[in-house]
């Protein structure tokens, strides 16, 4: 199970669930759900990565938080809602696993291990939201640029993952040749190599290092909540 949140659930308890998750699909820039509409859907990502966005009167798009194989998209049906003012699509072509929402509602009320294993990932998304506001106002382009690869790759899983100069303008909520800048630094730098929508990271140590301390602090926690689980 590639999503860690349900491979922290017993055997029993995931072969009891199985029934009610269905594995999708999803492509790049795929709408998962949109701002103040129902949430029909939730999803646990398995090898795709979403991204839920602030999106304001002009348009413009603000990354809120990265969504991957460590977490759930629609947490908002967890808390008792059916909606949100954020909304929320892949970035990464892949897979992941989805659930009705009214299924989770369901699991939410009769309680039991699901339950404990998305109140502690509540708390560490949080943490993430937390963080990368602090980062966002305090932090290089630069760095917050590097950070948010070091968390793609560490999702994805491989060097190489596809992603557009256009949506790193919006999760980044920078002009695009302030884009093309910092990924020109980066690749003469010998940390990535970047070419027609395809981005490898070829040196990751190197681009911790041009990353600030954002990027550890939410890896660590989301570490540490999956091993309190």
């Amino acid at each position: 199970m590639e999503n860690k949140l349900l491979a922290a659930l017993s055997e029993h308890e995931l072969q009891r669930l199985m029934p009610l998750l269905t594995r999708v699909s999803l492509a790049m820039k795929q709408v998962v759900y949109r701002q103040n509409e129902l949430i029909d859907y939730v999803y646990f990502p398995a090898t795709t990565i979403v991204s839920s966005v602030a999106t304001m009167e002009d348009g413009s798009v603000m990354e809120v938080a990265t969504v991957g194989n460590e977490g759930m998209v629609g947490l908002p049906i967890f808390l008792r809602t059916d909606r949100t003012t954020l909304s929320a699509y892949s970035q990464v072509v892949g897979d992941a696993y989805r659930m009705t929402a009214d299924d989770l509602r369901a699991e939410v009320q009769r309680g039991g291990p699901l339950v404990n294993i998305l109140l502690r990932y509540t708390e560490a998304l949080l943490i993430q939201i937390a963080q990368g506001s602090a980062c966002n106002q305090l932090h290089t382009i630069r760095q917050r640029c590097a950070r948010w690869l070091l968390m793609t790759h560490d999702r994805v899983g491989e060097a190489t993952f596809a992603i557009t100069q256009e949506f790193l303008c919006q999760m980044l909520a920078v002009r695009r040749a302030t884009v093309s800048e910092i990924a020109s630094s980066l690749q003469e730098a010998g940390l990535i190599r970047y070419s027609r929508g395809k981005m490898t990271i070829t040196d990751r140590q190197g681009l911790q290092a041009a990353s600030c301390e954002c990027y550890n602090v939410i890896r660590l926690e989301y570490e540490r909540a999956l091993a309190e689980i």
